[in-house]
């Protein structure tokens, strides 16, 4: 078995601060690091900034800045995070550090020596946000394939990379290393893109168009391409071309994460270089899903972007990190919410995991002299308790291997919920008031040792929280709280003091779910209700301008990408229009057509996620009921309402 473990993050953007896509790929990172250190691997972490292009050369120029000043103030906001989330890396590399630049720029020297970059005249579409050229084929409506921006007309010489050279050696090679990238249909996108002619990859910029970048050694009119450039830092901060020894003990790397958005330059533009490099692939290059909010990709642009240090401050780090881990299966895609958030958080935290931490401390408490007691005659309830846990490890070490981290974290929380029937089903407390102390001393014991596994399983995800558990069950802190130790089966818990620091996770009410643990406000004073204040009144005027009529909803639909929104088509008399009504909550597709509502007709048309609107139905809405307004008899569509 290999008992060396290389991963390494995406090295992200310094045009803008952090968000929970970066958060997440990191903290994965760092999860499977403490893992790997916890099963007795040697390990190395490599995270960092990717300093250089036209995206950072254009936020330096927003800000009235020079671009490594820019870069020198937004790395703080990335290593801060860091430092929040307790993230363990071993190296924070940035592609401005001087020994990466000198790297970078021995690999072009040497491949352009070797005639595998050359100049060549170049025309193509380019993409600023993507910082890539396409092709006119390759364009989607005239746009980014990939991010569905305005792309450019580029003509201009450049150098290029012979990546095509290596079209049939990287498809046979996928084909016969299934574990090479993960999941499984990240490959079969892959080598769908594959199939297809590929071309040799511009690895140059003209510095009269982007002076921000690593000069090329063979020509200093140009600077290297920042995917090129990035891409490096995997060997750079290693030790390649610095440290021979250095650089074999880690590479090739173990597991390499990346979102999904950027599989190609890691499949292909990345693979290709280490070929004509002549070094060997890393072991598996795995794509995680995206953070959406609802269906939706979380964007700047939408505005719809979480900021983990605003959820960290609300909810509490190791809380957060678990949230990430047990939320996301790896590879898909996952909504996060903050009623999905507390949900968790209450369920498995709160009600599972801190209320059996509470019940075993204070029963050693109050009946057991603040001690883990010993065990006396074990039973079968007893040993399913223990082989649940064994079973947990077992599928939690299984896990490293796929990355289904959730699934280890699953069987885990299994073990929490088994100890809480096991401990009802027991009832301690009746065995205290009936003088059994044998049988009391001996749950009491199953359940803490119960719980001291837990918290060695849970560690690498919940650090500070895990920590604080074990100190709460008197454990040595210089004992090791490694999975290696767990399959040691030695009783090391008996006789321990345990300490009441009082509960592990306060449970959030959730009558706010807003809040989220943020001090509750002062309720402004409420207006009785019967007063109108002057200014709300209108004239009948004012409302003789409001058209309401009947309409009838011919058919019904969802709008892609709203989880609010239903898009209708209804009669409005002879006319017919469409109309986008916020009840998908609460109405189904099936259940709106053929309803008669009442809709407001002369409203001015308005384009909502991309569908036109031109009306708005009336609804009652009460807590969380919502209810149409509709009208009594047989009243055909488009009768005025007045």
């Amino acid at each position: 078995m290999d008992k060396k473990f290389y991963t390494t993050t995406p090295i992200y953007y310094v045009n803008d601060k952090p968000h929970i896509g970066h958060a997440y790929t990191t903290v994965l990172a760092d999860v499977l690091s403490r893992f790997h250190r916890s099963a007795g691997d040697a390990t190395f972490f490599l995270t960092g900034t990717d300093e250089h292009g036209q995206k950072v050369q254009k936020a330096a120029e927003k800000n009235n800045m020079d671009c490594k000043q820019h870069c020198d103030e937004t790395v703080v906001r990335f290593k801060e995070l860091w430092d929040v989330l307790g993230i363990t890396n071993d190296r924070f590399i940035r592609t401005t550090d001087e020994y990466h630049k000198t790297v970078v720029q021995k690999v072009l020297q040497n491949l352009y020596d070797r005639d595998l970059i050359y100049r060549a005249e170049y025309t193509g579409w380019y993409c600023v946000g993507c910082e890539r050229f396409f092709t006119e084929k390759d364009l989607v409506d005239g746009k980014c394939p990939d991010c569905g921006r305005e792309v450019s007309e580029i003509v201009e010489s450049n150098y290029f990379f012979r990546m095509s050279k290596y079209q049939d050696w990287l498809i046979e090679y996928i084909e016969t290393h299934p574990d090479f990238i993960l999941p499984k249909f990240r490959a079969n996108e892959t080598l769908g893109f594959l199939r297809r002619e590929l071309e040799d990859l511009c690895i140059s910029r003209p510095k009269s168009r982007l002076a921000w970048g690593i000069e090329l050694p063979f020509d200093k009119d140009y600077v290297c391409y920042v995917w090129f450039d990035a891409l490096l830092n995997y060997l750079s901060g290693v030790g390649y071309l610095q440290d021979d020894a250095e650089f074999a003990k880690w590479w090739p790397a173990s597991c390499q994460l990346i979102g999904k958005d950027i599989l190609t330059t890691h499949t292909v533009y990345w693979t290709t270089m280490l070929k004509a490099m002549d070094l060997p692939l890393p072991k598996t290059i795995f794509a995680h899903g995206w953070w959406l909010t609802g269906k939706t990709k979380m964007s700047k642009s939408l505005g719809n972007v979480v900021n983990p240090m605003d959820m960290i401050e609300r909810c509490g780090v190791d809380a957060f990190r678990y949230y990430l881990m047990a939320e996301m299966s790896p590879g898909n895609d996952a909504s996060f919410t903050e009623e999905s958030f507390i949900n968790r958080y209450n369920t498995d935290l709160a009600n599972d995991l801190g209320n059996l931490a509470s019940r075993v401390l204070k029963m050693a408490l109050r009946n057991c002299n603040g001690t883990i007691p010993a065990p006396h005659e074990m039973l079968a309830e007893d040993n399913e308790l223990l082989a649940a846990a064994d079973k947990a490890l077992e599928v939690m070490e299984k896990s490293l291997s796929t990355l289904a981290l959730d699934s280890g974290i699953s069987a885990v929380m299994d073990v929490v919920r088994l100890g809480n029937k096991y401990f009802e089903a027991a009832a301690p407390w009746t065995l205290a008031k009936t003088g059994n102390i044998e049988r009391l001393e001996t749950v009491v014991y199953t359940a803490a040792e119960a719980m001291r596994r837990v918290a060695v399983l849970l560690d690498p995800v919940m650090p500070n929280k895990m920590k604080e558990l074990r100190d709460m069950l008197g454990m040595d802190p210089g004992l090791p709280a490694t999975l290696e130790a767990l399959h040691d089966k030695k009783n090391i818990l008996s006789g321990s003091t345990v300490l009441d620091r009082g509960g592990l996770f306060m449970r959030i009410q959730v009558e706010d779910p807003a809040a989220c643990q943020k001090p509750a406000k002062e309720k402004k004073a409420e207006k009785p209700a019967n007063v109108v204040a002057p200014e709300e009144l209108v004239e009948i005027t004012d409302f003789a301008k409001i058209k309401l009529k009947t309409a009838k909803v011919l058919t019904a639909e969802r709008v892609e990408g709203a989880d609010k929104l239903l898009k209708l088509s209804i009669e409005v008399g002879s006319e017919k229009r469409p109309l986008v009504a916020g009840v998908a909550q609460y109405y189904t597709p099936e259940e709106m057509v053929g309803k008669t509502i009442v809709i407001v007709a002369n409203l001015k048309p308005a384009v909502i996620r991309g569908v036109e609107s031109a009306g708005m139905l009336l609804a009652a809405k009460s807590g969380k009921k919502l209810a149409l307004v509709t009208v009594e008899g047989d009243i055909p569509s488009g009768a005025n309402i007045g």
